[in-house]
């Protein structure tokens, strides 16, 4: 018999439309305290299903318990269903469900089992915190908050659901909020390590590790066991430069016991880490934990060929290699794509496959190789990746994504070639910019990125206030240059009321979707200027003179004071998150030097 679910209003149809981001980064863990289908949370079950003693579908209910408390979804899952083919309307069997979807990585079901558990329970608010921790960890914040807030109106000042919603609101920015929340539970729960660690990852986000720092210590004192507290005090180390206490910390939490998810998140921390201390070659092969299918942000690449392995031998091969990640390290990491076709050989063949707005840039800077766009969707919160534009796998020997190849071509500092630039903008179009650069105000033109346009937490924090750019914005004898893409009338109107400075923006160009014309406009630019956002790598990868304000213990520096992806970089380094001030005096120093040379 078919189980279908009652009408919803199901959340779970949002999962098939959005576009979901790519391997990202290591980040701080502070996420929902519970675990659906836990020893305690399914003995709650039982005790619940008391009142069912009369009903055909206990039974079976309850062997569905034992098999989830025995870690058999599966086995869980066909007694669940059996329960509900007595009784669809039994909301024990669609929460048991749910519990065992959940745990075979089905989340889109796992999600309309929930709902309709939650509609049949209204009184069981577990139900609900279980369905908001499934929305968070698929990044459907909103159901979260929403399934949260109904978990506390049940039950007021819960500690778990007090740290739950604090977690959502720390992912919206909402900072008051989240600490006003969690202040009061660890007030009243001083011995709760969850508590204290999500406390950390508030004062994380906004960039203040040093508090942060107090809050993960005084958790991994309460539970020395508490792995994900001692990896985010590992990471507040590192952010404050100490990458040798990172790595202690670090290597510490991966032995214990965790969640495997939890566990790939941590190594490809710790690839960061290593690489940030200058063991390139270890962090490269701990960096592959991106691709692991149990990371939370993997991408699943449909791509049916054999799949490449440092030291295969290139020569004379067909080599397919995809982007990945954000648009600025599709950029970053092909640096290393002359040196794949000189493996190859003039017999072998490259095919490349990038960002859409980078296919036209990338195939006149390799005229060798074959280069399309990748396409990527979410669907039951998984990201896969496709190439539209392959018609035949059969065609290609090996594919790579493009980030593996780092750990044969890039194992040392050493590695990285003195090539000033590897992209090659339409000459055509560096003569245009030139000249629409010549009728702009007389000076030296300085081209400015001060800003991402990813608003999260974890990257905010990655770039100062535009106030703190007053030194550059007053630097005599430059003209300002807006390469920065978004809505940027705020700033450039504050730079006009504030500093009497008018920040040039080039006419007739799209700064976001244009970027073969956003690199050619870099290559005409006397100098560019920022933090490490998309726009800069494509600046510095065109051979531009190129200035990057970088962070406390950024991995992308490989243990290095500069930026070895691109050997004319300049790097401006802030002693740490939120001191601003020093490293933007120097960069405005700089540059004020710098236009008095030319």
């Amino acid at each position: 018999m078919s189980i279908k679910a009652p009408p919803s209003a199901a959340s779970a149809l949002a999962l098939e439309s959005a576009v979901g981001p790519a391997a990202s980064a290591a980040r701080m863990v502070g996420g929902p305290m519970g675990e659906a289908g836990s020893k305690e949370a399914l003995s709650r079950v039982t005790q619940a299903m008391g009142e069912l003693r009369a009903l055909a579908v206990k039974p079976m209910l309850d062997r569905a318990v034992a098999a989830l408390n025995a870690e058999k979804h599966q086995e869980g899952a066909e007694w669940a269903l059996k329960a509900l083919e007595k009784d669809e309307t039994n909301g024990f069997g669609w929460y048991l469900l749910a519990i065992s979807r959940e745990r075979a990585g089905d989340f889109g079901s796992a999600i309309t089992a929930y709902e309709t558990a939650l509609r049949l329970l209204p009184d069981h608010a577990e139900v609900a915190n279980d369905l908001g921790r499934l929305a968070y960890r698929l990044d459907m914040k909103d159901h979260a908050e929403k399934f949260f807030r109904h978990f506390l109106a049940r039950f007021p000042g819960h500690h778990e659901g007090a740290n739950n919603l604090a977690c959502v609101l720390r992912d919206r920015l909402a900072y008051g909020e989240a600490i006003e929340l969690l202040r009061p539970a660890i007030v009243a729960n001083p011995e709760v390590a969850m508590l204290w660690n999500t406390m950390g990852t508030v004062m994380a986000e906004q960039g203040d590790y040093a508090n942060a720092e107090v809050f993960f210590r005084e958790a991994v004192r309460l539970n020395e066991s508490f792995a994900k507290a001692r990896y985010n005090l590992g990471n507040a180390r590192l952010s404050q430069g100490d990458a040798e206490e990172a790595l202690a910390l670090c290597e510490t939490a991966l032995r214990h016991e965790m969640a495997d998810h939890e566990r790939q998140m941590m190594r490809l921390s710790l690839s960061t880490i290593l690489i940030a201390l200058g063991r390139i070659a270890e962090g490269w092969e701990e960096y592959e934990a991106r691709l692991h299918p149990a990371h939370p942000d993997v991408t699943h690449f449909l791509v049916d060929v054999a799949r490449w392995a440092p030291g295969a031998d290139l020569r004379g091969k067909s080599l397919l290699v995809v982007g990945e990640q954000g648009l600025g390290d599709e950029v970053l990491f092909a640096n290393l794509l002359p040196d794949v076709i000189e493996a190859l050989g003039p017999e072998g063949r490259l095919t490349i496959a990038v960002e859409p707005r980078l296919v036209t840039l990338f195939q006149r800077s390799f005229p060798t190789a074959t280069v399309g766009a990748h396409a990527t969707y979410l669907k039951a919160g998984r990201t896969y990746r496709t190439l539209p534009f392959v018609t035949d796998f059969k065609a290609y020997d090996l594919w790579t994504p493009m980030a593996s190849l780092l750990r044969e071509f890039r194992r040392t500092t050493g590695a990285f070639p003195e090539r000033v630039g590897f992209l090659t903008p339409d000459p055509e179009r560096v003569a245009h910019w030139r000249a629409e650069l010549a009728k702009a105000p007389a000076g030296v033109k300085v081209g400015l990125l001060w800003k991402s346009n990813l608003h999260n937490g974890a990257r905010h924090r990655f770039f100062s206030p535009f106030a703190a750019w007053a030194p550059v914005l007053r630097a005599p004898g430059v003209t300002l240059v807006n390469l920065q893409y978004g809505d940027c009338s705020e700033e450039i109107a504050q730079a006009e009321r504030d500093y009497g400075v008018r920040i040039w923006t080039p006419p007739g160009i799209d700064l976001k979707q244009d970027l073969d014309d956003v690199t050619a406009l870099c290559a005409a630019m006397d100098l560019v200027v920022g933090f490490q956002n998309a726009t800069l790598n494509l600046a510095a990868a065109a051979g531009a003179p190129t200035w990057l304000i970088s962070t406390p213990g950024s991995w992308t520096r490989l243990g290095t004071a500069r930026f070895p992806w691109y050997p004319q970089v300049r790097t401006f380094t802030a002693t740490a998150f939120g001191n601003w001030e020093p490293v933007m005096a120097s960069v405005g120093e700089a540059v004020e030097a710098f236009a008095a040379e030319r």
